[in-house]
């Protein structure tokens, strides 16, 4: 296995680990900062109130988007299976 080959899959994997994580970190992102914003503007400092709604949120994007991020999984390892041979081989 050469240079090239470990880079590629080492590549592959962090793609593939920001695209997993995308959905949940995107959705904690705007729920966040929304909430923030709802609490600058009406002075209510609740600790819960900034933590369920996020919870919430990205309980539901995983829900939502869970079967992506399944397939992107299964078709990442199985090309990774595909490669085995001529890893082997070169």
């Amino acid at each position: 296995m050469d240079t090239n080959a470990v880079i590629d899959i080492a590549q592959l994997g962090l793609v593939l680990a920001a695209k997993l994580a995308a959905p949940a970190l995107i959705t904690a992102l705007v729920v966040g900062f929304s909430v923030s914003l709802l609490q600058s503007v009406t002075q209510i400092q609740e600790i819960t109130l900034s933590f369920v709604p996020k919870a919430i949120a990205v309980g539901l994007a995983l829900m939502l988007s869970g079967n992506w991020m399944m397939s992107e999984l299964v078709m990442t390892t199985t090309e990774l299976f595909d490669r085995i041979p001529d890893l082997l081989a070169g």
